[in-house]
């Protein structure tokens, strides 16, 4: 695989998938991996309260955060979308099956819930609301992960992506043995 800075390696990585698939996981293992900072789309998001902050105001995180020559990000904002995609190299789509996903998004919302973590902006997520409410992430992974399977190869295919080197990951191991096939840091 070649990447942009011609030792073949990627250099700004954006990764989609569904809410729970991992994305922030990996985004940041590759960071750490490549020494590139990573950008987590929710952390310049969310607002206090679970309040988004504006568009533009959002954007304009985006377009701040992105402003380097290496990054990692993760997330499946179609308001940056063309931010993002505009300036990635490559988009790691995280395609992971529906059991597997719902099995990471349960477990990582309690763990959250139980354990009280604060997200962004002071935000935790509660049990209750986090799981039975009609904004649960619970529901929300479960209702967006046929329209995500439909959405990414259609949206890859189109002209303004065409630049975009896609690493298809079908699984969690498959994810592993990519981010491992990549060259530490040290090894640069």
């Amino acid at each position: 695989m070649e990447g942009a800075d011609g030792h073949g390696c990627p250099q700004r990585i954006a990764v989609v998938g569904t809410s729970g698939s991992g994305k922030t996981t990996l985004a940041s293992r590759l960071a750490q991996r490549l020494g590139i900072p990573h950008v987590e789309l929710d952390a310049l998001h969310w607002g206090p309260n679970w309040t988004p902050v504006p568009v533009e105001i959002f954007r304009e995180r985006v377009v701040q955060a992105l402003s380097g020559e290496a990054w990692a990000t993760d997330g499946n904002y179609s308001r940056v979308r063309d931010i993002v995609w505009g300036r990635a190299d490559t988009v790691v789509w995280l395609d992971y099956s529906l059991p597997v996903v719902m099995g990471r998004v349960v477990r990582r919302t309690l763990r959250r819930a139980v354990r009280g973590e604060e997200l962004w902006s002071g935000n935790r997520e509660r049990l209750g609301e986090a799981v039975f409410s009609g904004d649960s992430i619970v529901w929300w992974a479960f209702r967006t992960y046929g329209r995500r399977k439909r959405e990414y190869p259609t949206l890859f295919s189109q002209p303004e992506h065409g630049h975009l080197r896609v690493i298809h990951l079908g699984s969690p191991r498959a994810a592993y043995e990519w981010l491992e096939s990549l060259p530490a840091m040290k090894d640069m």
